[in-house]
């Protein structure tokens, strides 16, 4: 398969294919086929259906290119990720930045763009539905995209307030052995959204509306009885709540509030004898007006790549 970029421009020749063509044997490695050029011609040698598809994810990152930043091995990894959700063959091309387009999020200190189709209808979700369950793997963004959308609605004065919230269960480790009161011993498994707050925030602002209980980072077990208002809510880890806990954060939402609920339902650490929430509301709340559910894959991880190779081998472990 053959494709001809144009215009031959050199410095996005060179850009699209990396300092000692890294970039592209990125792509040869990543989707098994062979890619040859000379200037701005490419012929992609392999399977015709994903040689086809090759050709126009090259299309897609020589467009990436007009921007005067050089291509990064980061971008090109999250273009072949958009690739392989939204099918190349119809997607349109990708606008300069290397992310999806029409969808991004205003931040005090950036704009976070969703990177393929399963995070930008996930964002689309958000902005359109009271209660969001993102659901899937670690490194798919779910987590981190929530955080970008309560920062950005609390900048434009939609919420006055954003709670973060996840359940104090032990991962393997007993909680009881560490110092402090419930707030101090759930503190380092909040970690993740104190640091998402911090990149979009800055670090003084963050502290300051924590100091004001403007931002609230807690446990779940806080929330039970609480009606909370104008607030942007975040549970965090939710597979690791009971059916009764879910359904008490739940009923917590009040008016002019958005509630987002994350997890991942292969990463468990209930005893046994205890049902997910995550799983249970997931079937409970299938039809229900008003919330929506995006499910992520080992194909939308946006790590480093061996993070998306780790996640399959561990679906098949299961399946087997």
């Amino acid at each position: 398969m053959e494709i001809v970029l144009e215009p031959n421009d050199a410095r996005r020749l060179s850009s699209l294919c990396g300092q000692f063509n890294k970039h592209i044997r990125q792509i040869e490695e990543r989707l098994g086929i062979r890619i040859s050029n000379r200037a701005n011609r490419f012929i992609c040698e392999g399977d015709s259906e994903i040689a086809e598809s090759s050709t126009k994810l090259l299309q897609n990152l020589y467009h990436m290119t007009t921007s005067k930043e050089p291509l990064t091995p980061d971008q090109v990894h999250l273009e072949l990720q958009s690739s392989a959700i939204a099918e190349l063959s119809t997607a349109e091309p990708a606008d300069p930045s290397g992310n999806s387009k029409g969808i991004s999020i205003r931040t005090k200190k950036e704009i976070i763009r969703p990177q393929g189709a399963n995070q930008k209808r996930y964002v689309e979700r958000i902005r359109s539905h009271d209660i969001n369950f993102g659901v899937g793997p670690a490194g798919t963004g779910k987590t981190y995209l929530a955080v970008a959308c309560a920062v950005e609605a609390f900048i434009k004065d939609d919420v006055e307030r954003i709670l973060l919230v996840r359940p104090a269960v032990e991962a393997g480790e007993k909680l009881g052995f560490l110092p402090g009161d419930l707030t101090q011993k759930v503190d380092p498994y909040l970690r993740p959204l104190y640091d998402a707050l911090y990149e979009m925030m800055g670090f003084e602002t963050v502290a300051r509306l924590i100091e004001r209980n403007i931002i609230e980072v807690a446990p779940l077990a806080f929330m039970r009885g609480r009606t909370l208002n104008h607030a942007y809510v975040i549970l965090d880890e939710a597979q690791n709540t009971t059916k009764e806990q879910m359904k008490m954060f739940l009923t917590r939402i009040g008016f002019g509030s958005t509630a987002i609920i994350t997890g991942d339902v292969t990463q468990i650490d209930l005893p046994k004898n205890f049902p997910s929430g995550l799983i249970h509301s997931s079937r409970v709340l299938t039809d229900v007006e008003g919330i929506s559910t995006t499910r992520f894959t080992s194909s939308d991880v946006v790590r480093h790549p061996l993070v998306q190779r780790i996640v399959e081998a561990y679906e098949q472990y299961n399946e087997d």
